[in-house]
């Protein structure tokens, strides 16, 4: 049985550090720290992250992100215990913060650190060496400077899959999902990327058009039809290649803002189709709904009759399928409560966010929302309070599951 217990590293002076096993945040109150160093050559800045100390350089960076990392170590370390064994492609690592973590936290085998940008070599060694990089098949990590697209694409022709990808990558450029599905090892795990919140609202169809193959109209929910473009995108590649994606998260940040979506990768065809269509959303009632490749051309709102036609926009093919895997989370969270992660603190928020995606993970919930204020608007009523909707909405479910289960069932007749 393999240990998931994360071994943290600890510096004795800001260029020694030793590897010892414990907490993988021993003070959950300053998760995030810096401290500048002063050597006779240069300064260095030092950030600290669940534990480990790191060098940013003149890399980018954002301490924002954190929680997307947290997420990706967490999906990692199931995977390990799960199969027993963990091959990591960072293919956009930046300074290596992630490389780190799921060779520490996760407890990688073996990480591939990979940056185009060559200049980041040294800092990438600097905080990576923290963890001995063993020689020959005992080697735990190595650092490449190659177009994303091109080492995907020599581990595929090499027959060298990996179990984990994280493409971290800007904008909307898409161009990495194909090559990326193909260096996967069958049942892996693609944690993808994009910060493109211009497509996602709806500002610029064509561009989602180009990148995912979906035309994305503006609609008041730009955080959700993002996860769900980049969702379809994936489900269109692999479909190209024979395989289909099952999304295990969907992660939204404001800052960017940035989507983050772990996708689970599996050899045959998209088990429901139905999961793969459009979105529409009413300007006149504010209605979505969702729509099959059948249904095109029936695409109507009950209020169309009144407030015309061209109240009603449609987006798509997007994914319309559940976000998350309620069960998968689950073992998330278990996790992060086992190390310590979600205690007081910044643990309170990563417990939160968890257990909202629970939450959200019902496959029967429809795509899209609609705000309070704007419901109040329309009842031209005083917003009730987030407790107060609730509990009513969970009253009133309860009443329809028992009236459904006091109806008889229906019989065919002979």
């Amino acid at each position: 049985m393999l240990s998931l217990h994360p071994k943290t590293l600890f510096p004795s002076s800001p260029f020694h550090l030793t590897h010892r096993a414990l907490n993988p945040n021993p003070n959950p109150r300053f998760p995030h720290r810096k401290a500048v160093v002063k050597t006779n050559h240069c300064k260095a800045e030092y950030t600290t992250e669940r534990g480990l100390q790191f060098e940013t350089g003149e890399s980018f960076f954002r301490h924002e992100s954190a929680t997307g990392r947290d997420l990706g170590v967490l999906a990692a370390a199931l995977y390990k215990r799960e199969k027993g064994q963990l091959r990591v492609l960072d293919a956009m690592c930046g300074c290596g913060v992630r490389s780190l973590r799921y060779l520490v936290e996760a407890e990688a085998d073996f990480v591939v650190a990979n940056d185009a940008n060559d200049n980041y070599r040294r800092v990438i060694l600097q905080n990576l060496r923290l963890v001995e990089s063993g020689e020959g098949d005992e080697r735990r990590w190595v650092v490449t400077h190659s177009d994303a697209n091109r080492i995907l694409t020599e581990h595929y022709l090499h027959n060298d899959f990996l179990d984990f990808i994280d493409v971290d990558s800007f904008g909307s450029d898409s161009m990495y999902l194909r090559s990326a599905i193909c260096a996967l090892r069958w049942d892996g795990l693609l944690y993808i990327t994009s910060t493109d919140g211009f497509s996602s609202g709806g500002h610029r169809p064509e561009c989602s058009l180009a990148a995912y193959g979906a035309y994305i109209r503006q609609m008041p929910y730009p955080n959700e039809i993002g996860l769900r473009m980049l969702i379809g995108g994936a489900v269109r590649e692999a479909s190209v290649l024979g395989y289909h994606v099952t999304p295990l998260f969907s992660y939204y940040a404001y800052h960017g803002p940035i989507f983050r979506v772990l996708l689970q990768v599996n050899r045959g065809k998209l088990s429901d189709k139905r999961h793969y269509g459009f979105v529409s959303y009413c300007h006149g009632c504010g209605n979505s709904q969702a729509y099959t490749w059948e249904e095109l051309g029936q695409m109507n709102c009950p209020c169309s009759y009144q407030k015309g036609p061209r109240s009603l926009v449609v987006s798509g093919p997007l994914w319309t399928g559940p976000l998350h895997s309620a069960n998968y989370l689950k073992e998330m969270l278990d996790l992060a409560e086992t190390w310590g992660w979600t205690g007081k603190g910044t643990g309170t928020e990563l417990h939160k966010l968890l257990s909202r995606m629970v939450e959200e993970s019902d496959p029967k919930l429809p795509p899209g929302y609609i705000n309070m204020d704007e419901m109040a608007s329309r009842a031209k009523i005083n917003s009730p309070s987030l407790e107060t909707m609730m509990g009513t909405l969970r009253k009133v479910m309860r009443r329809v599951g028992h009236k459904l289960l006091a109806m008889p069932s229906r019989q065919t007749v002979p």
